[in-house]
């Protein structure tokens, strides 16, 4: 009896395709989150160098908000590759 309940808890051996279709999945997660961090940085940049040069409040406030919708995509992403 012990041995039919480990074998239903032990996780199935995935073929060959199928671990490498879930290693690309989670490398292209992976990426899409790196793009989208550097890109929120680049936002995040531009922000910084508005407010030094006394840019309209509104602009400035429109690159802080794109750079934190980028920075959640790229949180979501790197936590959904790290799920898979």
């Amino acid at each position: 009896m012990s041995t039919a309940a480990s074998a239903t808890t032990a996780p199935q051996q995935q073929g060959g395709f199928r671990r490498l279709w879930r290693a690309l999945r989670q490398l292209f997660h992976e990426a899409i989150a790196a793009v989208f961090a550097v890109l929120a940085l680049g936002w995040l940049n531009a922000a910084l160098r508005a407010w030094t040069r006394d840019v309209a409040r509104s602009l400035i406030g429109l690159a802080v908000a794109v750079a934190l919708l980028f920075l959640f995509f790229a949180v979501t992403s790197f936590r959904r590759a790290r799920r898979l």
